[in-house]
């Protein structure tokens, strides 16, 4: 997918807005606070879905260290402050909701989210482009994509609406982005990008980050089934990834080929081999206790969900 970068960072400056461009006062709140049922399943979902914001978030900022051009890691700059003020819009709308236990505390993640942002707090600035170009289109296309999908399809707020109307047509420039950097990474001398895609496997911090990434998919799965979206929406988003990576510069880079397999080894569920391992983790994952996990980034604390911002 190829894209003039010029012509993108413009768009992306003139299509900037703020958290006060929005009436958080606007009628339509007892849509949501009066609903009995939604109301206690969407405090949780919203929750995580501010922090996969982060996640977004970390990747761009540590993407835009890697980037070969002045251009791109400038939209790789916007693209890290725009990931940012989604999370603060989206606790803008926990606030209207009345979800937020004190105007000064962030809601609390599920544990697979938090491990994902700590290891990309402490290890993404060593990861190559070619990782983070890779994965993060995956987790954007599908978390966010899926996420937000459910979200609009579930909630008749009209706020909730004007806001994501602007998230959402952020998230369309960060997708053009991902995937034209993702064809753009299949160039150059196979037998180069093997080398490579072989010696950063086997090192030792991506292991970690592929441990934590795993459990996050299906973790984040069973929460869609519970709140009561259909898993095959996350699996539509999934195929979705392989269908507008699958270019031929896209085909040929080897972290694409992987990760586009593991999403078919997510959506295929009578794959045991990849299910009962995964969901182990999921299960295990779930019996950190919070005192052993470490200290929340002082960046994430940064957040607000003032208008002002």
């Amino acid at each position: 997918m190829q894209l003039d970068l010029t012509k993108m960072l413009a768009k992306i400056k003139d299509s900037q807005w703020a958290l006060a461009d929005i009436d958080w006062d606007a009628p339509g709140r007892e849509l949501v606070t009066e609903n009995a049922e939604l109301y206690p399943k969407l405090k949780a979902f919203m929750a995580d879905l501010m922090w996969i914001e982060h996640v977004g978030a970390r990747g761009f900022a540590a993407m835009a260290k890697k980037a070969p051009t002045e251009e791109l890691r400038e939209i790789y700059r916007y693209f890290h402050a725009e990931e940012q003020k989604h999370a603060n819009a989206e606790m803008a709308l926990m606030k209207r909701w009345g979800m937020l236990d004190d105007a000064d505390t962030l809601p609390e993640p599920n544990i697979n989210i938090r491990l994902v942002v700590e290891w990309l707090d402490t290890y993404s600035d060593q990861m190559p482009l070619s990782v983070l170009g890779s994965v993060i289109p995956m987790l954007e296309i599908t978390l966010d994509g899926a996420l937000c999908k459910f979200l609009l399809d579930t909630v008749d707020d009209p706020v909730c609406h004007a806001a994501f109307e602007k998230i959402n047509a952020d998230e369309a420039r960060h997708l053009g982005v991902d995937f034209h950097v993702l064809e753009m990474l299949g160039h150059g001398p196979l037998y180069r990008q093997g080398l490579e895609f072989v010696a950063k496997l086997l090192d030792p911090r991506l292991m970690i980050g592929i441990a934590s990434y795993l459990p996050l998919l299906n973790k984040m799965r069973d929460n869609l089934v519970k709140l009561g979206l259909k898993e095959e929406k996350l699996y539509e988003a999934i195929r979705k990834y392989e269908r507008v990576g699958g270019t031929p510069g896209g085909r040929r880079n080897p972290w694409f080929q992987l990760i586009s397999r593991q999403g078919r080894w997510v959506i295929d569920r009578a794959n045991w081999a990849y299910h009962v391992p995964v969901d182990a983790l999921v299960k295990l994952t779930a019996r950190i206790p919070a005192s052993a996990l470490p200290a929340v980034p002082t960046w994430v604390k940064q957040l607000t969900w003032k208008p002002a911002a």
